[in-house]
C-alpha cells in the first residue's frame, strides 16, 4: 500500500516501521512539548497523512510510553479519518501526564505509533427488536 505523507519539519524522518514484522510505525514529536502534572496536551506528530480509501489510521500508544514517560492516551487511541488530510491537518497525539512532575517530550522523540486498519461506513437498518439471546449483560460473557 502506498500512502501519501507530507512532513511539516523536513529535518525529521518519514514514519518508518522498525522491523519487518512491525504493524505500527513510529510518530515523532515535531516540537518539544511540556506537559504539566495531571494535564492533557497535544503533541504535533510532524505529518499530514492521506489515509487510503477503505482504511482508517489508528494512533496508539507505544507500549513503553506509560512506564518510561508517565503518559497515557486519555481516549485509548486516536482515529485519523480519510478526509483529515488538508494543509493544516497535522496528526497530533493527545497525551495525559498522570504523574506529579512535568513531562518533557523532546523534538524527534518517538511518541506514538500509527496503524492502518481497514474500515468502512455501515448502513443502518432499524428493526423493531433484536431477537438474539442475551449473553449476560455488560462485562459478562454469560459464563
Amino acid at each position: 500500500m502506498l500512502v501519501k505523507v507530507q512532513r511539516i519539519d523536513k529535518n525529521l524522518t518519514l514514519p518508518i516501521y522498525e522491523t519487518g514484522g512491525s504493524v505500527g510505525f513510529d510518530l515523532l514529536a515535531r516540537v518539544e512539548t511540556k506537559i504539566p502534572p495531571r494535564e492533557i496536551a497535544l503533541v504535533p506528530g510532524n505529518v499530514i497523512v492521506e489515509v487510503p480509501t477503505g482504511f482508517t489510521l489508528l494512533i496508539v500508544s507505544r507500549s513503553s510510553t506509560p512506564k518510561k514517560r508517565g503518559l497515557i492516551m486519555p481516549h485509548g487511541l486516536g482515529i485519523i479519518d480519510q478526509d483529515y488530510c488538508g494543509p493544516e491537518d497535522e496528526v497530533k497525539i493527545q497525551v495525559q501526564n498522570f504523574t506529579e512532575k512535568e513531562v518533557v517530550i523532546e523534538r524527534g522523540a518517538k511518541i506514538a505509533q500509527g496503524i492502518f486498519v481497514r474500515a468502512e461506513q455501515a448502513k443502518f437498518e432499524e428493526v423493531i427488536e433484536i431477537k438474539n439471546k442475551t449473553r449476560g449483560g455488560f462485562g459478562s460473557t454469560g459464563k
